[in-house]
């Protein structure tokens, strides 16, 4: 299990339902519900409803795992606010519309958030879902 952690910005929100220690939290106070929501960090501690809650946003943070793990590894949170590997990459499925415009050239990708949210990446293997892991935020 490790112990370390760099956290270079830590806010705090009101918990807005129990929350365990080292799992991924929204930006509402509460933990991710479904595999890769959008997270705003790793709580610090477990806090219950009204409490005020540690969320680690920036740097590296103590992270629970929800299943085997290699370093480096792309990790997005599952439905329990877990850290596991991420399960699609970002691409274009096949039967796209090519873009043959010559204003296209040089063209800026728009769009929402993609399927899945990176929350970081591995700095240590896990063995498998209940370790204790330091991970590097993404932003």
């Amino acid at each position: 299990m490790s112990q370390q952690n760099i956290a270079v910005l830590t806010l705090t929100v009101i918990a807005s339902e129990t929350i365990s220690a080292c799992r991924a939290v929204d930006f509402d106070g509460a933990a991710i519900a479904a595999q890769g929501g959008k997270a705003m960090g790793i709580a610090m501690s477990a806090a219950t409803s009204g409490a005020a809650l540690a969320v680690v946003t920036h740097g590296t943070a103590v992270a629970e795992t929800g299943a085997a793990i290699t370093r480096g590894q792309a990790l997005i949170a599952d439905a329990q606010g877990r850290v596991i590997p991420a399960t699609s990459g970002l691409h274009i499925a096949a039967g796209a519309i090519p873009v043959t415009s010559t204003a296209a050239n040089g063209a800026i990708l728009e769009g929402g958030d993609p399927p899945e949210f990176i929350l970081g990446d591995a700095l240590q293997p896990a063995a498998g879902a209940g370790d204790f892991i330091e991970i590097l935020l993404r932003r």
